[in-house]
């Protein structure tokens, strides 16, 4: 006691002085990583976009945003590594596409006011996810009711005291308002294109024009890679020619890595059995089968009605023989434990055979006519049709499925494609009996309108199958776990140095990969899925560095930094050199091959000289790039089709894709089918289409390439 007193006493000054230095420095230490960071010489933006920065609590912001929309849309699943990888960058790309459309949408006027939030949230066009938001469906009509909008934000504390209800709405919302300046400025450039009549022409006329070919292939394997000799300055060269193919806008990275993979034990085994056995008591007598599904299955809940060829299981059988109500498994299949349960039984048709007519309320979110003036023109059509009026021709005259305009409006849809119609439009087709008719109104933002339906036919009419499954994937365990770690650990400790880690990956046969051009925003590496933890590391570190043991799903990694790319020309290295180094032989094998051959004047000759047959290409068309039997030859392609090839002539040689060509023209013609007025008109709907949607898609794209952005990837 006398010497713990002694202690006590004399030291108590230098144990508080200690103490309360330890406190300062885990103070400062948190600061330097929170909001006051910047005082601390710790920059917080995550970029900055021509100089100005978005900081990190605003990318969080938008991160718990999509965090929430992603709950709403997923109806409660669990999010996994992948998305959550996938939900990032997309916060990260949004910021910066909003500050970017924001200087421009003030440059132009371009502005959402206030009348129109007000339209947007609570009007009756209000945007189509608003609009599809389930408290806003009136349940008598199944129609969007504005009024359920202001209703719902009144009431939603008194049924949700946790709030929680009222913050998804408020995201949403937010989410709308703050898209919409977005949306009008792709629209802007989107319905400002057109495409003109001589590029109409020139299209129809590549898709009438045909040819045949007989050609000879020599290809590049003729020639034995040890008789070709490269050196690096003729890799840079070429890489030099081809700049715009090897080089990077952005600084990249280059890394080497050994993975731990944890694979499932038969203790592993036994628990994920354990847990589907204990659920299917549960399972059977639930009859919220969704819920329990979402809640405890790796798969979410899918309500599609399924007939036994479409149900790719080895257990078809067992399952489709089950009552309405009655439960299958566990099972084992593709690695992964299951119980399935028949939710409902229907006789429903494997295919359906039917017509239509459109007239849209909307097109891609934006009203383009009224309700009212929609049904009553579509109760016109009906009414003609009725009538006796020809179908075909109410279809050229009235429908805005210009896709079905070809088919006079016909399709025809499988089950299994069922899931990716209109609800409405798929109750009716397969619900319904051939030779009925109906006018349908569907509300989601793609067909959204008044469908007129006839159902022409339908085939195999069978028994189908409405499936609730609980997936549970076989996963290792924390004994498997623990197990793996202390490898990857030890692996770790022993190699912590660029000849080391090679040393152990050459010498132990241990598999290692490569991982290269990656970005410093990248959140998501291939084959390692979530790994941003390891995208930081690469860009704190330099060449050589070896890291410690990163947890990635499913895996435990060690990796090495083998290079650093600044933007421009990327360097030469182990990794890139075998595919550069095949294409510059390749290059030097074709002028060989060139050299030998080109005196021959038959194809007959060049084949037995060479030793290849003479093959032939088909009616191939000068619209479609890729050659039957051949491939991709664009420039073999112009050829064929200009005025230089002659029929029954030897071509000159093409450099192609894995070989030296020659060939020689059989036939050159044009198709005898007339294009008539409204093939064309249909032609240049799907150009103009295709135009518009590019520039809507494309503009964010190019300012961010015309933009200066700085990436802080410590932040991300």
């Amino acid at each position: 006691m006398s010497v713990i007193q002694k202690i006590r006493s004399k030291y108590a000054k230098v144990v508080v002085f200690f103490v309360a230095l330890s406190l300062v420095g885990f103070i400062l230490m948190d600061a330097s990583n929170g909001p006051l960071g910047s005082l601390f010489g710790r920059d917080t933006y995550v970029a900055k976009i021509n100089g100005e920065e978005i900081d990190r609590k605003d990318y969080d912001q938008k991160l718990k945003d999509y965090e929430v929309l992603y709950g709403y849309t997923s109806k409660g699943r669990a999010m996994d590594e992948s998305t959550r990888a996938q939900l990032n960058q997309q916060a990260l790309d949004d910021l910066l596409n909003m500050k970017l459309v924001a200087s421009e949408c003030e440059k132009l006027g371009i502005q959402t006011t206030k009348e129109e939030e007000k339209e947007l949230i609570y009007g009756m066009n209000a945007d189509p996810i608003v609009r599809q938001y389930p408290p806003f469906t009136n349940p008598e009509t199944k129609m969007f009711d504005p009024q359920r909008v202001k209703d719902y934000e009144k009431q939603a504390a008194q049924y949700d005291p946790t709030g929680k209800a009222m913050e998804e709405w408020q995201t949403i919302k937010n989410y709308v308002l703050q898209n919409n300046a977005l949306k009008k400025y792709n629209q802007l450039f989107a319905k400002a294109g057109y495409v003109p009549k001589f590029m109409i022409e020139k299209q129809m006329k590549e898709r009438a024009e045909f040819a045949s070919i007989d050609y000879v292939r020599i290809p590049y394997a003729a020639i034995d890679d040890k008789e070709i000799k490269v050196t690096d300055e003729e890799l840079k060269d070429y890489m030099k020619k081809h700049e715009k193919q090897y080089s990077s806008d952005q600084r990249s990275r280059t890394i080497e890595y050994v993975s731990f993979d944890l694979t499932p034990t038969a203790e592993d085994t036994a628990n994920a059995l354990g847990v589907l056995n204990t659920l299917k008591s549960e399972f059977t007598n639930t009859i919220d089968v969704e819920s329990i599904v979402n809640r405890n299955s790796d798969e979410q809940y899918n309500d599609a009605y399924i007939n036994k060829a479409s149900f790719y299981s080895a257990y078809a059988d067992s399952v489709f023989k089950l009552g309405v109500g009655a439960v299958y498994g566990p099972y084992f299949e593709n690695s992964v434990y299951k119980l399935t349960k028949v939710v409902d039984r229907k006789t429903l048709p494997d295919s359906v055979k039917c017509r239509h007519i459109l007239i849209k309320t909307e097109d891609r979110g934006q009203p383009v006519a009224v309700d009212s003036v929609a049904k009553k023109q579509m109760d016109s059509v009906a009414a003609a049709i009725k009538a006796g009026a020809d179908f075909n021709g109410m279809v050229q005259k009235y429908t805005q499925d210009d896709g079905s305009k070809q088919t006079g409006g016909e399709y025809t849809f499988t089950l299994q494609q069922k899931a990716t119609l209109s609800k409405e439009f798929g109750d009716f087709a397969f619900d319904g009996k051939a030779g009925e008719k109906k006018v349908v109104k569907v509300s989601n933002s793609s067909y959204a309108g008044y469908h007129y339906i006839e159902i022409l036919e339908q085939k195999g009419i069978q028994p189908a199958l409405k499936l609730a499954t609980i997936a549970k994937a076989l996963s290792p365990g924390e004994n498997t776990n623990n197990m793996v770690y202390a490898k990857a650990a030890e692996f770790a400790g022993k190699h912590n140095t660029a000849n080391a880690f090679d040393e152990a990956t050459n010498k132990d046969n241990t598999s290692k990969r490569v991982a290269e051009n990656i970005k410093e925003t990248d959140f998501m590496i291939p084959g390692l899925g979530n790994s941003r933890e390891v995208v930081r590391w690469a860009y704190e570190s330099k060449d050589g560095d070896v890291s410690g043991v990163f947890s990635l799903n499913g895996k435990y990694i060690v990796a090495k930094l083998v290079s650093e790319q600044q933007p421009g020309l990327i360097k030469l290295d182990a990794n890139n050199r075998p595919s550069i180094e095949m294409l510059v032989k390749n290059e030097k094998k074709a002028s060989l091959l060139i050299e030998k051959y080109k005196k021959m004047t038959s194809l007959q000759a060049i084949a037995q000289a060479s030793l290849q047959p003479v093959s032939q290409a088909d009616s191939f068309n000068s619209a479609n790039l890729f050659i039957n039997r051949l491939g991709y030859e664009p420039k073999l392609l112009g050829y064929v089709f200009s005025e230089k090839a002659k029929p029954n002539t030897v071509s000159p040689p093409f450099k192609g894709q894995d070989g030296v060509i020659f060939f020689s023209l059989k036939a050159r013609y044009k198709s005898n089918q007339q294009m008539t007025p409204e093939m064309e008109a249909q032609e240049r709907g799907m150009a103009s289409m295709q135009l518009r949607s590019s520039l809507g898609g494309g503009m964010t794209g190019a300012l961010k390439k015309a933009a200066k952005i700085k990436y802080n990837a410590a932040m991300l």
